[in-house]
């Protein structure tokens, strides 16, 4: 009876061992899944991030003038190519959102389009006066021509972002 306790014993201690490496080996799993970013402005991180499509969605029942405070995840479609001081995200409904960054505090590389970034601010409509879009096509390299096309005001999806991560592949 006494050796039986004893390979008991020596059972239990066996099984303990190895369900502890198990668990050692799932956590190294899930570290190495981390995505890694490069991050601007204030330090935010990935968590409860709005898809595109979301946000989409949210800027179709938004009016000029009202706003929501969010993180999104989406797309770099263009950056100001004067010094990255502006960008525009894709949303899937074919619409873009210009992102300024909270009182010039950062900047953005110029090479960033097509990469993924998560951004964290102010979402709000509002009305771009002619002479601004003016502005922002010139810090694109737009054509003269192009330019002078701008003529009406027009309604746009805005983000001030006050921290911004861009994936790093």
């Amino acid at each position: 009876m006494k050796h039986f306790f004893s390979l008991v014993f020596i059972a239990l201690i066996f099984v303990a061992c190895k369900q502890e490496t198990k668990q050692t080996e799932e956590v190294t799993e899930a570290e190495t899944q981390e995505i890694a970013y490069a991050s601007f402005g204030k330090e935010i991180n990935d968590a409860d991030a709005l898809t595109a499509a979301i946000m989409a969605d949210k800027y179709a029942n938004m009016t000029v003038g009202d706003s929501t405070i969010v993180k999104m995840i989406a797309k770099v479609d263009e950056v100001c190519q004067a010094k990255g001081c502006w960008m525009k995200l894709d949303l899937p409904d074919g619409e873009q959102v210009m992102v300024k960054f909270k009182d010039y505090g950062f900047f953005m590389p110029k090479d960033i389009a097509g990469k993924e970034v998560i951004i964290n601010g102010k979402a709000f409509v509002n009305e771009v006066p002619v002479d601004e879009q003016r502005h922002y096509a010139e810090d694109a390299g737009a054509t003269p021509e192009e330019i002078a096309e701008i003529t009406e005001p027009k309604k746009t999806y805005s983000f001030t972002a006050d921290g911004v991560l861009l994936k790093t592949e």
